[in-house]
């Protein structure tokens, strides 16, 4: 029975994985933390460009074109005029554009992959587990081999943030592509349509719902991962939290993290498609 007090080194064999990875994937990984970093910078600076008042009346106008709701322009009116107010714009600009570039790679990964997954069971059944473990690992574990590969600030935040969000919109994707009536499907094929006519012309516009659900969530997601991105580094409303930990703050504590609820709250009700 030796066998069941023997170790398995999972730990060990995730180790010499990275430190492999480390090694001879340098000519990968110096330009991949190159590129991500130079487009989480673009999406900050494009976000701090304008003056703060022109880019609260940009989102105003935006929730609108979304929403058609005057209450829901007020609030999110009211909300960023609120971090305005309290000093947080920059670094609400800082979490934004984290947030951003993490919905970018996880919707450009995870719907393609959900489409896949819908089209074949057998993909889905063995993505299964791997999604589970992404979203139940605790996402700290995901910043020590992310550090290791990309060091410190925005890349290897963006990096767990992503592993940690891309299971929802991949499970979204394939569940609305999955529900599609047959009966639709038939009434295409009926008309001769192509799988490619039938994917863009009937399955994505009945599936949209669930996909925009799938796009709130990865930013509501995204947006919980801004103190532990704090943690590496990466700069936003997450430092504040951070400090004030730190210094047993509670004033600057309560503080920011009002100012993070305030930017959840504005950002699902932006994107609450469906849900007037």
């Amino acid at each position: 029975m030796d066998w069941l007090t023997t170790k398995i080194p999972v730990g060990r064999w995730a180790a010499d994985l990275f430190d492999w990875i480390q090694t001879n994937g340098r000519g990968v990984v110096r330009p991949v933390k190159a590129a991500v970093q130079a487009f989480v910078d673009a999406v900050e600076w494009l976000l701090q460009l304008p003056h703060p008042l022109l880019l609260i009346a940009i989102f105003v106008a935006i929730t609108w074109l979304l929403q058609r709701s005057w209450k829901t322009c007020l609030l999110v009116l009211l909300g960023l005029l609120y971090i305005l107010n309290q000093g947080y714009w920059e670094a609400t600009t800082q979490t934004l554009a984290l947030v951003l570039a993490s919905c970018v790679v996880c919707m450009g990964v995870g719907v393609p992959l959900g489409i896949a997954a819908a089209h074949r069971p057998w993909l889905y059944t063995w993505m299964q587990p791997i999604l589970d473990l992404m979203q139940t690992l605790p996402s700290f574990v995901y910043l020590i081999p992310a550090i290791v590969l990309f060091g410190l600030k925005a890349v290897p935040a963006l990096v767990a943030t992503v592993i940690f969000v891309l299971p929802a919109p991949i499970r979204l994707t394939r569940l609305g592509i999955a529900s599609t009536p047959q009966s639709l499907l038939e009434a295409a094929e009926a008309f001769g349509a192509t799988p490619r006519q039938k994917l863009w012309k009937v399955e994505l516009p009945y599936a949209l719902p669930q996909i925009m659900a799938g796009l709130n969530q990865t930013i509501m997601l995204s947006l919980s991962m801004v103190v532990i991105a704090a943690l590496v580094g990466a700069a936003g409303l997450g430092t504040p939290v951070v400090r004030a930990l730190g210094t047993v703050n509670s004033e600057l504590g309560f503080e920011s993290g009002f100012v993070i609820v305030v930017v959840a709250i504005v950002l699902d009700r932006m994107l609450r498609f469906g849900h007037q």
